[in-house]
């Protein structure tokens, strides 16, 4: 009998003991899932965290990357229009006038006297390489208004590029109406001019500007046209024009005026 109850004893404590260890067994499984899980967990937060980093790190790059290529596609274009604008000034130093375009500080100066609201085409002498049209659509002046006069067939072939809806007439500008004969169908808002005027005699400037108050600008219109010279390159005796002068463009190499005639009313 004794040793029925011991037995009995010994059974209960193994059945005791086993039921703890099951439960610590399957204690000790959960925590180990759990941990499993919380692993993981962390694992796709540090992807996450290392996708974005890296997205973030692409993007910046790629920002990077198309802001040095946009700054070596105009840094290619200046050069361009500046080896453009040596070999025509060797070429033809005359008709050139100037081994190098007009600075967008000068262009813009240029563009800031003529207005955008006033009716009729704007028509531009000497364009070159085109930083004074540029300044003229940024100053508001829709490009199809735009009538180019150029000399040189390599600059009009480039300004049809660069301005495919503005008009570019390859012709001679100090004969100005008679090269817009056909082209022009109302008289202008403004003639904007980058020509080197003072490679011509006193009298044929004068001979283009009374050309182009007679038969091309609207009354009141401006004549604009800049130098590197301090004096006026319009002769300004007998001219009857009244003029302002800009201060010195001191960001263009050579600094430069900008001056702006209108004809005197009677």
């Amino acid at each position: 009998m004794a040793h029925s109850a011991s037995g009995q004893r010994l059974r209960t404590t193994r059945l005791g003991r086993s039921s703890v260890a099951a439960r610590l067994e399957h204690e000790v499984r959960l925590t180990a899932a759990d941990l499993v899980d919380s692993v993981a967990e962390a694992r796709l937060r540090v992807a996450a965290a290392r996708y974005k980093v890296e997205d973030e790190v692409r993007n910046t790059a790629d920002r990077f990357k198309s802001r040095v290529r946009k700054a070596a596609d105009e840094a290619k274009a200046r050069f361009g229009d500046d080896a453009r604008f040596l070999r025509s000034w060797i070429d033809s130093p005359g008709r050139t006038g100037a081994v190098a375009p007009s600075s967008p500080f000068l262009a813009k100066r240029m563009a800031s006297y003529v207005d955008p609201l006033a009716e009729g085409p704007v028509v531009e002498i000497g364009p070159g390489t085109g930083p004074v049209t540029e300044a003229l659509i940024a100053r508001g002046i829709d490009e199809s208004r735009l009538i180019l006069v150029e000399y040189s067939p390599e600059f009009c072939e480039l300004l049809r590029r660069r301005f495919p809806q503005a008009t570019v007439i390859e012709g001679d500008a100090y004969a100005l109406s008679a090269t817009l004969a056909g082209h022009l169908t109302e008289k202008a808002s403004a003639v904007v001019s980058s020509l080197p005027l003072f490679n011509k005699p006193p009298a044929e400037r004068t001979e283009l500007v009374q050309d182009a108050f007679t038969n091309v600008l609207r009354p009141g219109a401006p004549f604009i046209q800049f130098t590197y010279a301090v004096i006026s390159p319009v002769p300004r005796k007998g001219s009857h024009l009244k003029a302002e002068v800009s201060d010195w463009v001191l960001r263009n190499i050579p600094p430069a005026r900008v001056w702006v005639y209108r004809r005197a009313k009677p």
